[in-house]
């Protein structure tokens, strides 16, 4: 996954608050890896995704995750990434999948993006960035929200559940409350 740069791209239908587009900075943190669409599902089941949920992917490539969540579970998402083509990659998915009127990509860095409405934070990235997140993702969600992470854990914050697929590990925690 990309990890992060500044401009809103895709059909707006609708309002996201906290997905305001960054002026672009750097270049990604990690370099894009897609996600298999069982790996996709298995991540939506971790997290108990609902059609109440507003999804947020850090990082969202092109943008398979809140795509799946928008048209098979009915929330709402929003896709963050640095890279242009994978903005332009996820919003041809999200016009392609019927779900424009539930999505939106914004390309902005992950790192500077405003995410505090989300019900679900998803990550793809790596060690590090992971954990360069975690004082935001516990300072900033709501107690209750749950974070998602493929293949990489969060140091020393325990996971709430770690599930198997496809050899991979989903790793899932609960924000606490305050």
């Amino acid at each position: 996954m990309a990890a992060a740069c500044g401009l809103l791209l895709a059909a707006p239908a609708t309002p996201f608050p906290q997905a305001a587009a960054q002026v672009p900075l750097r270049g990604p943190d990690v370099a894009y890896a897609s996600a298999p669409p069982a790996i996709v599902d298995a991540m939506l089941e971790l997290a108990r995704v609902t059609r109440d949920d507003v999804v947020y992917d850090l990082g969202c490539g092109d943008g398979r995750i809140v795509v799946a969540a928008a048209k098979a579970r009915g929330a709402r998402g929003v896709g963050i990434d640095i890279d242009p083509a994978r903005i332009a990659e996820a919003t041809a998915l999200a016009r392609r999948e019927g779900v424009t009127d539930r999505v939106t990509f914004v390309l902005a860095d992950l790192f500077q993006a405003a995410f505090a409405d989300a019900t679900v934070v998803m990550l793809y990235l790596q060690p590090e960035p992971n954990l360069r997140l975690r004082p935001r993702l516990l300072t900033e969600l709501r107690p209750g929200t749950r974070v998602v992470s493929l293949s990489y854990d969060m140091g020393d914050w325990t996971p709430d559940d770690v599930r198997r697929v496809g050899g991979r590990r989903i790793y899932l925690w609960t924000i606490p409350p305050r």
